[in-house]
């Protein structure tokens, strides 16, 4: 949606709605990214007559689909947990600035077919981009979340889960009944005494506590989840409406972008990159550049570099 162009928007037809991260960074280097938002966007809903459908999260940018009952609830509704989202992240690590580009992306599907389409392409935004197989696998677009309550992890039996989960989980529901959304100091102290599989299970407990997701709003666009379920796996959904704009041939690289730097700097917070110098970010971007799949836009939007100054530096020669 460009600048000075009036927002299209009809009353209870799906508008999909999607934000990319400026040069600043990526929406999510973490889990507790992920979380944090999702529970942000999940208390600021309830404020606005809007239903989601879909919901992705990516590195880089995000998707969620509703019926908006009015035009300024739609507008307020972004507005509101993209400002919450961004202080909140600011404020925890330090840093300053806008992290989502301005204006957000906007396009109505008129039509049951069109419904349909947008349904799926959010579903696959994931495949898509190369970061699973079918759509059903990826955590961040809640689909497989329609017909289960963990399907990350292993079910949570109370006996034998440690103290700090039970409690973790106390506090989760508690926050999450009274409209309250995690932030990143309460979502480590969560974490920092759980093992791996206990960290999954939290992870999807968190999930279902704060998932705004109207699945039947969607199941209905196809008959049933099973259909919806076939639907992504045997089309590719695709969008005219929406300049959306991919780097790169996959975004799975990110993965191998954290795990590389974590280990050459030994980092307990990969969110540090954010506070290195430029120079220090040159000498990362010379480390990963050919050591990955990776375009040089991915390495410099990882290490939040001006793509501009990148491209005129030496290290790209």
């Amino acid at each position: 949606m460009m600048k000075g162009r009036t927002r299209r928007f009809y009353k209870d037809i799906l508008m999909h709605c999607y934000q990319r991260t400026t040069s600043n960074g990526l929406l999510a280097y973490s889990v507790s990214d992920f979380l944090v938002l999702l529970t942000i966007m999940s208390t600021a809903r309830k404020k606005y007559d809007l239903e989601c459908i879909k919901l992705c999260f990516m590195f880089d940018h995000l998707h969620w689909s509703g019926l908006c009952r009015r035009r300024q609830d739609l507008s307020a509704f972004v507005h509101d947990y993209t400002t919450l989202f961004v202080r909140e992240r600011n404020r925890h690590f330090g840093l300053h600035g806008p992290l989502f580009c301005s204006p957000f992306g906007s396009a109505p599907k008129i039509g049951d077919k069109a419904a349909r389409t947008n349904c799926i392409y959010v579903d696959n935004n994931p495949v898509e981009r190369k970061m699973c197989e079918r759509a059903e696998q990826y955590q961040w677009n809640f689909l497989a979340y329609a017909v289960s309550d963990h399907p990350f992890s292993e079910p949570y039996r109370a006996r034998e889960a440690s103290t700090a989960l039970r409690r973790a989980r106390l506090v989760v529901k508690q926050r999450a009944t009274s409209g309250r959304h995690l932030g990143y100091r309460l979502l480590s102290s969560f974490f920092a005494p759980l093992g791996k599989k206990e960290c999954e299970q939290l992870t999807d407990y968190i999930i279902t506590c704060y998932n705004f997701l109207d699945y039947p709003g969607a199941i209905r666009y196809f008959g049933s989840y099973e259909k919806m379920l076939a639907a992504t796996h045997t089309t590719t959904g695709s969008e005219y409406d929406l300049n959306e704009i991919f780097i790169g041939k996959s975004d799975a690289v990110y993965y191998k972008l954290i795990r590389l730097v974590l280990a050459r700097y030994r980092l307990t917070d990969i969110h540090e990159i954010l506070h290195w110098s430029l120079e220090e970010k040159f000498a990362c971007f010379r480390f990963l550049h050919g050591r990955t799949a990776a375009t040089a836009e991915q390495v410099a939007k990882f290490l939040a570099m001006p793509l501009q100054r990148v491209r005129g530096a030496s290290v790209m020669h």
